[in-house]
């Protein structure tokens, strides 16, 4: 008699973006089934098992209404990623209250109602992993990017309270930091000019030149590392960690 694995099932926030895009192709080719969230159309196929939402994860309302259809289509879940972000790249004296509102809603206080509502779920499914998708600025920044910089500080401490908090129920809870990564957001970020002012290729150039390993990163590649921290087979032991993938640029002085 084969003794099949269940289907494992995970919700990706950000699931338009080009890391989102990214992680949603790697746990479907991994056979779970997953439901993608983001506020625009994914305009792609999304994957047959699966099962995408185009809400805005900044809004309370909205969040209830995004579980709601998820219990509809699954009444466990065993990872959530939290990957969904905004970002306003300008200096903190001319950032608006309206601005920094958005970018707390969007980074940090969308993972405290999405947790919340999908603790129970996990709870159903014996336990899993939560996976926040926080940022090398929370612990390397630079300027006019204050606010962003602020909410993946903050999910970095939420990230490890809520590791103690879950762990008795078998629910771990890991952040990664991802560096300089080719997305979408990474090339309108880019006009600050903290890597020249040339076309786009030569500041992306720019930027590879300040990583160790030389080039900016594919979304392929932390997709892999949050597949890692989801999976309980290869990191049943880490809980409230923070895991930096960035081409090794925090590890090189700034003043090198």
């Amino acid at each position: 008699m084969t003794n099949l694995k269940p289907t494992k099932t995970v919700l990706i926030t950000g699931a338009g973006g080009g890391i989102g895009r990214a992680t949603v192709a790697l746990f479907a080719q991994k056979g779970w089934r997953v439901i993608g969230v983001d506020r625009f159309p994914f305009n792609d196929e999304f994957p047959a098992q699966g099962c995408f939402i185009q809400a805005d994860i900044s809004n309370p309302a909205s969040a209830e209404l995004i579980f709601e259809q998820a219990r509809a289509f699954s009444p466990t879940l065993d990872a959530l990623i939290n990957n969904a972000a905004v970002q306003v790249a300008k200096p903190l004296i001319e950032t608006t209250v309206e601005e920094w509102d958005a970018v707390m809603a969007s980074n940090l206080r969308s993972v405290f109602l999405f947790v919340k509502l999908a603790y129970p779920l996990l709870r159903a499914a014996g336990g899993g992993a939560i996976v926040n998708v926080s940022s090398v600025h929370a612990v390397q920044t630079s300027a006019n990017i204050a606010a962003y910089a602020a909410s993946k500080g903050g999910l970095l401490a939420l990230t490890r309270a809520m590791a103690i908090e879950f762990a008795p129920h078998n629910i771990r809870v890991n952040a990664i930091l991802p560096g300089a990564v080719d997305t979408p957001m990474l090339r309108a970020g880019l006009n600050r000019g903290h890597v020249g002012h040339g076309d786009i290729h030569e500041r992306l150039e720019n930027l590879a030149r300040k990583t160790v390993n030389g080039r900016v990163g594919k979304p392929e590649e932390i997709a892999s590392a949050i597949y890692f921290l989801a999976d309980d087979q290869q990191s049943s032991f880490m809980t409230g960690q923070a895991l930096i993938v960035d081409g090794g640029a925090t590890a090189r002085l700034s003043t090198e």
